[in-house]
Parts: structure tokens; C-alpha cells; sequence
């Protein structure tokens, strides 16, 4: 997602969304992105799955004070409800983390 479209996803979306705040170069970002996208296969249609490359949407990084990447949050309403720094390997896990942020 970009600027643009991540208000129009995220902020103005009554189903959960899931956003990777991610980076091309960062190691952990490309080891973590098969267990997300397999991931997404479990959450979605419950749960959008979106990812923000943080080199390219330099504002949305700073507008959510991401420290660390990989970084995942999980967004109702437009609030962000949940937030996990660090690579997640295991689409389970995620999937699992995404749910327990939910009940």
C-alpha cells in the first residue's frame, strides 16, 4: 500500500486489516514474507493482509512511529489494535497472533 491507498484500506475499512511495514533490504522482511503470504491464505476474507514498504511510503513509517522492521499491525475501524515487531517465520503463527488480537 501507499500513501493513498492505505486510507483507503485501512482507515476506511470495517473488516480487520493486517499490515507487514516491511523494506527490501531488510533480511528478516524477504524471510518473513512466505510465512505471511501463506498466512493471508488462512486470514483472508475474515482479515485484509497488506504490506507497506516502509523505503517508499516514508510518512505512513513515521505517521505510526515504526521503529523496527519487520513490524505487523493489525487495524479495526481504522485504530490500530496491535502491533508485533520482529519476523514472524510460521504462517500459524501469524495467523494465530492476527486471532488472538481479535477476540
Amino acid at each position: 500500500l501507499d500513501e493513498s491507498s492505505f486510507e483507503r484500506h485501512v482507515t476506511r475499512n470495517e473488516i480487520p486489516v493486517l499490515v507487514d511495514f516491511w523494506a527490501p533490504w531488510c533480511g528478516p522482511c524477504r524471510m518473513m514474507a512466505p510465512a505471511y503470504e501463506q498466512a493471508a491464505g488462512q486470514l483472508e476474507p475474515q482479515v485484509r493482509v497488506a504490506k507497506v514498504n516502509t523505503e517508499e511510503a516514508q510518512q505512513l513509517a513515521a505517521r505510526f512511529n515504526i521503529r523496527s522492521i519487520p513490524t505487523l499491525a493489525l487495524f479495526v475501524g481504522g485504530r490500530e489494535v496491535a502491533r508485533q515487531p520482529g519476523a514472524m517465520t510460521s504462517p500459524a503463527q501469524i495467523a494465530a497472533w492476527v486471532r488472538s488480537q481479535l477476540r
